[in-house]
């Protein structure tokens, strides 16, 4: 990582969170998730560096970067941490914001809260199931919700139907 890496992610994140930001609610819950709990060094087994950065530590994927992004094949994304489906494929849209991007989640399938890493309030959302760290939500989506899950591409999964 570079410092100009380093200042474009502060600064698209900033400038998401000054256009976009609002504490939510978690999603109601459509069928309950049981946690799945796993020590610290059974999670760098299961993932990648990457995805245990994300999904683990709170890291944000360099916008562009996740082949997600270009996903437009009918399927559910699923968390990469524990497989819980998160998010279908019809719920998908470009933001152009540089990350995966989605209208509405699976009902039950995230919680959300609000964090303050960057001085503003934003909302963040993690896997129900296994509490790994996607993205961060925004009042700023298309229709019918109005809504953008901005998620790390590299803390999911793709399953085609």
């Amino acid at each position: 990582m570079n410092r100009r890496y380093i200042l474009s992610c502060i600064s698209v994140t900033a400038l998401t969170a000054v256009l976009g930001c609002s504490a939510q609610a978690p999603e109601a819950s459509a069928e309950t998730v049981s946690p799945l709990k796993l020590s610290d060094a059974e999670w760098r087994r299961r993932l990648s560096p990457d995805a245990y950065n994300v999904l683990r530590l709170e890291a944000t994927e360099r916008p562009g970067s996740s082949r997600l992004l270009y996903e437009e094949r009918k399927g559910t994304f699923v968390c990469a941490g524990c497989d819980l489906s998160l998010f279908n494929s019809d719920t998908k849209y470009d933001s152009g914001t540089g990350w995966p991007s989605f209208w509405k989640a699976i009902p039950g399938h995230i919680k959300t809260k609000t964090d303050y890493k960057i001085g503003v309030a934003r909302t963040e959302y993690h896997c129900a199931r296994c509490g790994g760290h996607q993205g961060h939500l925004f009042d700023d989506g298309p229709r019918p919700t109005g809504k953008r899950y901005c998620n790390n591409g590299v803390a999911l999964k793709f399953i085609p139907a």
